[in-house]
């Protein structure tokens, strides 16, 4: 049985008393609803894993309350420092190298030297963070490689009687995941574009490098590194000018001619409501197009920039080929 808990000081107090005790919670931040379980803990970590039926070779990202209290555990540096003082709390990910005393454990970052970090910008994910008062891994709240949740609704849809609660805090601003950066060599490497651009970022420190998705069994260096995921059951066709009978549309700005079942990110094209748009609508247009048997989802252009960087990442590896 999930409990499903409001975003008050008693819901807040009971989901923290659920992740001290092992348990895994749910809870909305402004990027998208995470499922979490005590970092130091390995037993809740571990069912974090199999809740989402996630590959253990993913590593996960420890949420804190303060860059103050992530710092403890990582060793920071002046390029973190200035990061974490421009964009924390906020949609940021920082990769670094574990402390010799990090408390959290070897199977929350997949036994790397390094792990990801990040200080949520969202007053309930916060106080959550505060009450606990340990590290909270946190990935997505979905099966592992589906779309990633902005609901309540969206977390029980996939989680419902796999975890304790889900604490609802309405739905997410952002709508999709954070952006991970590697700092812990000389050169910053963005590993995953998300809620803060890689404009915003170079704006603060610079040039900075992007990696390279993986394949397989590769050793990942942070999470949202794998070519497919983020994928519904239909198939996803990217860069669409124009759209098949049998396929549904997910369009950006005035929609391709051709189909009925139509799912609008921006109807203004604008990047910034697409995003926090997006997971929704991959969402229903799978159920829908599900329903009346069609064979696809055809995703309209994007622009390539600023958040509109992002949401090409995510269709990237929704349409990426199924391993």
């Amino acid at each position: 049985m999930t409990e499903t808990l409001a975003a008050n000081p008693d819901g807040i107090a009971r989901a923290a008393e659920l992740l001290r005790s092992g348990a895994l919670v749910s809870f909305g931040t402004e990027t998208v609803y995470g499922l979490g379980g005590d970092a130091t803990n390995a037993a809740a970590v571990a069912g974090i894993f199999a809740a989402k039926g996630r590959p253990r070779f993913n590593p996960l990202i420890s949420h804190y309350p303060a860059a103050e209290a992530a710092f403890e555990d990582v060793t920071s540096n002046e390029i973190a420092r200035s990061l974490a003082a421009v964009f924390w709390p906020g949609p940021l990910t920082l990769v670094l190298p574990r402390r010799t005393r990090c408390r959290v454990t070897l199977i929350t970052g997949a036994g790397l030297d390094t792990l990801a970090v990040r200080v949520p910008r969202h007053r309930d994910a916060l106080a959550l963070l505060c009450a606990v008062n340990r590290p909270v891994a946190a990935p997505s709240a979905n099966r592992s490689g589906q779309v990633s949740p902005t609901t309540a609704a969206h977390v029980l849809d996939g989680l419902r009687g796999r975890i304790a609660a889900v604490l609802d805090s309405g739905p997410c601003e952002v709508g999709v995941e954070s952006t991970v950066l590697d700092v812990s060599g000389a050169q910053p490497i963005l590993l995953r574009p998300g809620g803060v651009t890689k404009e915003a970022l170079e704006a603060v420190i610079g040039p900075i490098e992007h990696g390279v998705p993986l394949a397989g069994t590769q050793a990942l260096r942070s999470p949202g590194q794998l070519v497919s995921h983020y994928a519904p059951l239909l198939p996803v066709r990217m860069d669409a000018a124009a759209v098949a009978n049998d396929e549904a549309l997910l369009a950006f700005g005035k929609p391709c001619n051709g189909t009925g079942v139509i799912f609008q990110l921006s109807e203004a094209a604008d990047v910034i409501e697409a995003a926090a748009r997006l997971f929704d609508g991959l969402r229903w247009l799978d159920a829908e197009g599900q329903r009346r048997g069609l064979r696809g989802i055809a995703a309209m252009p994007v622009p390539d920039i600023g958040l509109g960087r992002a949401i090409n990442d995510r269709l990237r590896r929704a349409a990426a080929p199924r391993g």
